[in-house]
């Protein structure tokens, strides 16, 4: 947590959007699709892409009519995609956050619609099959192992409530 993995699929995003490839962006909730949009969003402005956000309340005709025609370069989107038909123009990168939220099925269900597309799949969380799949090199892994520079360490506690304790 915090050592910079959306940074990374954010600049993935990025290179696959200026050389004219769409990327879909999988996050497993709305509300961290709509934190990943406006991140994605507010550090493209300056550039030449366009970013939207696809889930079961941005679902329009005029939207899917703009991924498959290859007006949208980055999709942000849910389990939406899992039950939309979706057609793209040049669709080269998928990037699924927080794996782990995903069942077996639907990441072999993405893996099948799209065989010949790049995938990057992020998690803070060991997944053993994953792990299985990497040490039987059967999947590329990487790690990130050394923090930001300026990342604060998350500090867990177990105590009983305490409104002085929440609000500090």
């Amino acid at each position: 947590v915090g050592f910079g993995k959306t940074e990374i699929a954010i600049r993935a995003s990025f290179a696959a959007a200026l050389n004219q490839k769409q990327v879909l962006f999988i996050a497993p909730t709305t509300l961290l699709a709509s934190q990943h949009f406006q991140n994605i969003k507010s550090r493209f402005e300056a550039w030449p892409i366009i970013v939207r956000l696809l889930t079961s309340q941005t679902k329009n005709k005029l939207l899917l009519n703009e991924i498959a025609t290859g007006k949208v370069d980055v999709i942000i989107t849910t389990h939406v995609v899992l039950r939309t038909a979706l057609q793209y123009r040049d669709l080269s990168l998928i990037i699924i956050d927080e794996e782990h939220r995903f069942g077996v099925k639907d990441k072999e269900f993405i893996k099948k619609a799209h065989p010949n597309i790049h995938f990057l799949s992020m998690s803070a969380t060991p997944i053993p099959r994953s792990l299985n799949f990497a040490l039987s090199s059967l999947r590329d892994i990487s790690l990130i192992s050394t923090p930001p520079r300026q990342r604060t360490d998350i500090i867990t506690q177990v105590i009983k409530h305490d409104d002085n304790a929440i609000l500090n």
